[in-house]
């Protein structure tokens, strides 16, 4: 029985989410940015690491925006940055995506107004939107479609490290280590 028991513990807590997207090439995908300029994924962030959140609806939007903050404070945000501090160094694309696919494309439009019209100026340039029909389930793994999917593609387009929810210190500790890796 103890064995039993110790044998469930170490499977539920070896799991890994999307064990079966890390090393694969992130699917070609098409989004938009905030003026309408199509940027294809990955193919225009090739050359640089690149950290992707993409949310499916509302619920998984929500939980989207607690990474926003802290991935734009460690990454992106240069104000006050001390050049011996190591984050000074981070030369990443970033890239929070809301994914209209299926019947949300009726509503894209105002969605999208909605969400810009919330979304501080200085992020619009971190906010892509992906609308058409695939849904990407099978390539990158997709469960749920109330939760947001993050994922840190090497600089040749690879994912290197995948997970969903919310933001949490240990899933930012990974996402630091996979980058600083290389």
């Amino acid at each position: 029985m103890n064995k039993l028991i110790f044998l469930i513990i170490f499977i539920l807590f070896s799991f890994k989410p999307f064990d079966g997207v890390e090393g694969k090439l992130f699917p070609a995908m098409v989004c938009e940015d905030y003026n309408g300029k199509k940027v294809n994924l990955p193919d225009d962030t090739k050359g640089k690491y690149t950290l992707l959140g993409m949310a499916f609806s509302k619920d998984a939007e929500t939980n989207l925006k607690t990474w926003i903050n802290p991935m734009y404070n460690k990454f992106i945000a240069k104000k006050d940055a001390d050049v011996f501090d190591p984050t000074y160094s981070y030369d990443i694309n970033l890239f929070f995506v809301p994914m209209f696919t299926g019947i949300n494309q009726l509503a894209s439009k105002s969605s999208k107004e909605k969400i810009k019209s919330l979304t501080d100026k200085e992020l619009y340039a971190y906010l892509l939107f992906y609308e058409g029909e695939k849904t990407y389930k099978e390539e990158l793994d997709f469960k749920k479609k109330d939760v947001p999917y993050f994922f840190v593609l090497d600089k040749t387009g690879k994912i290197k490290y995948a997970t969903f929810g919310s933001f949490d210190d240990k899933k930012m500790e990974k996402i630091l280590d996979v980058i600083e890796e290389n």
